[in-house]
């Protein structure tokens, strides 16, 4: 059986836990610009505002350095930071795990479902039917389709480092967002499935065979670049930007498939997952000023 890459993924994956810390930086930053603007010095602030406007609890330079107030704050600890970006991601956790179980997900969930059964009892017939050969071929295209997108995204989260660029911050961080809790769904369904990859074991594509996280099922490759792909089709909404985001994330699991990495039913479902994680955690923290696709008005921030 031809060799099979598994480099460029295993990367990403490492890194992702790392960068998700700086998330909790920018969810602050985003309440520090909810808040409403302080009056100048100059206004008379009525007593019972100034009672209910904490100004303690705000961060230091909040009023703006025209307005010529001060607050003296410690900064912010690292373990706090830390601790944040924990709280967060726990909060997504919970919010995915209990999502199929939601009356609105129902519609979703039967889809899932039934596909996911129906490729499984098709899995080997639709193996037998795929084009022989050129299966380095289809791993080069795999590798450059997700690398390409990837790479772009890092442009946007760096474009988006300058306060000012607020739609590329927010865009750059709900997508480290997402890679790190479809990482936190996607290692253990490996560990706990399994399965072996075409052209393993007896060729059935038999679970349980595996104790690793470079199985067969789900996709990883198209889990990961779904849920990429489907944040920056929410982020930015024009048809050429989804055709692009959409078909860099087709090619990737089309590509793994003609190259007998996995089989039909572990793309059909590391799709479904890669897209509904997406779905979850944009519409949990994306902004409405910044998004026609947002539908929703208060985020978690912890």
């Amino acid at each position: 059986m031809h060799e099979r890459s598994k480099g460029p993924r295993n990367f990403a994956l490492a890194i992702v836990i790392i960068l998700r810390l700086s998330t909790s930086a920018w969810g602050q930053s985003e309440t520090f610009a909810r808040l409403p603007s302080a009056p100048s010095p100059q206004e008379n602030i009525p007593t019972t505002m100034a009672a209910q406007f904490d100004v303690s609890s705000l961060a230091p330079g909040t009023f703006g350095e025209d307005s010529g107030q001060s607050i003296q704050e410690e900064p912010r600890q690292p373990h706090g930071v830390i601790k944040s970006a924990i709280m967060r991601t726990l909060e997504d956790q919970k919010g995915l795990y209990k999502a199929p179980f939601e009356p609105h997900n129902f519609p979703w969930d039967g889809l899932v479902l039934g596909g996911t059964a129906l490729f499984l009892v098709e899995d080997r017939k639709i193996e037998n039917n795929l084009p022989g050969g050129h299966y380095q071929f289809y791993q080069d295209t795999s590798n450059i389709a997700i690398g390409g997108l990837a790479a772009t995204l890092a442009g946007v989260w760096l474009y988006g480092v300058k306060p000012e660029h607020r739609h590329a911050r927010e865009t750059g961080f709900l997508e480290l967002e997402t890679l790190t809790d479809t990482f936190l769904i996607y290692t253990p369904m490996q560990l706990i499935a399994g399965r072996q990859r075409p052209g393993e074991g007896n060729g059935h594509g038999d679970f349980f065979k595996h104790r690793a996280i470079n199985t067969s099922f789900p996709g990883g490759h198209a889990m990961f670049t779904w849920a990429m792909a489907t944040v920056v089709a929410h982020e930015y909404s024009r048809p050429w930007i989804q055709v692009l985001t959409y078909g860099a994330a087709f090619a990737v699991t089309t590509s793994r498939l003609l190259a007998r990495d996995h089989w039909s039913s572990d793309m059909w479902v590391g799709s479904a997952l890669g897209i509904g994680i997406a779905e979850h955690v944009f519409h949990a923290h994306c902004n409405p000023e910044l998004s026609d696709s947002c539908k929703h008005h208060v985020r978690f921030i912890p």
